[in-house]
């Protein structure tokens, strides 16, 4: 059993793109920022072709405040390895949304579409919809592949300052995952402290935060305040 394959890159069919925040308008067309995702069964696929269908296994716990913990152990030699993460209910699913969001969070941890938290997060046309002074997105109207100019930071051109800014990248994320309301998250996202280094970052890293911003929206929004 080769643990490696569980980091390959799925096929790009395979990626879906979901909008995070809301689409902005300019000059009567609208665009959104695209967060790439995959589904929770390309998980246990992936996991059934490396591992075996026997060869892996999951479970799940629930804490005080609802968050959902999933835990998946592989079979290596005669010992089982575990490893975990969580996460609170979707505003779409709720409890289906946490237990499907727990597996991949879990499955990130053996290197199973990691990759996907280095791919530009670009922005790309969108149609909306609108309801009662709000506007919502309805659909993509470009391949958000078509946008993405850099799968990661090993992709990138060699630069000097790449240990600066992985620092920098490691600080503005472990701030983001500290938070504990949304109102905070939104907070901390608006300093202009922030948004300074944020900008000095190469794109994919921005992605990188993009997507930890988004995760951990969704993990407050899941939250029993």
């Amino acid at each position: 059993m080769d643990l490696t394959k569980l980091s390959a890159e799925f096929p790009k069919a395979a990626v879906h793109w979901r909008i995070q925040g809301k689409p902005y308008e300019r000059q009567g067309q609208f665009s959104g920022m695209a967060l790439a995702y995959i589904d929770a069964r390309d998980v246990m696929d992936r996991l059934d072709d490396v591992c075996g269908p026997d060869g892996w296994q999951n479970k799940y716990d629930e804490t005080p405040s609802g968050r959902i913990v999933c835990q998946i152990g592989i079979l290596a030699g005669d010992n089982w390895v575990w490893k975990s993460d969580g996460a609170g209910n979707t505003a779409v699913e709720g409890e289906k949304g946490g237990i499907s969001d727990a597996l991949k969070r879990a499955a990130v941890n053996w290197g199973i579409g990691r990759y996907l938290y280095r791919l530009d997060s670009p922005w790309v046309k969108c149609s909306v919809s609108q309801k009662n002074g709000k506007t919502y997105w309805k659909k993509w109207d470009e391949d958000p592949w078509s946008k993405v100019k850099s799968v990661g930071y090993t992709q990138s051109p060699p630069d000097t300052n790449t240990a600066t800014r992985s620092e920098m990248r490691d600080r503005l994320k472990a701030a983001i995952m500290g938070q504990k309301t949304e109102n905070g998250l939104n907070k901390l996202w608006s300093q202009a402290t922030f948004q300074a280094e944020f900008d000095k970052l190469p794109a994919p890293m921005q992605g990188e935060l993009n997507k930890a911003k988004a995760d951990k929206g969704d993990e407050l929004a899941g939250e029993i305040q």
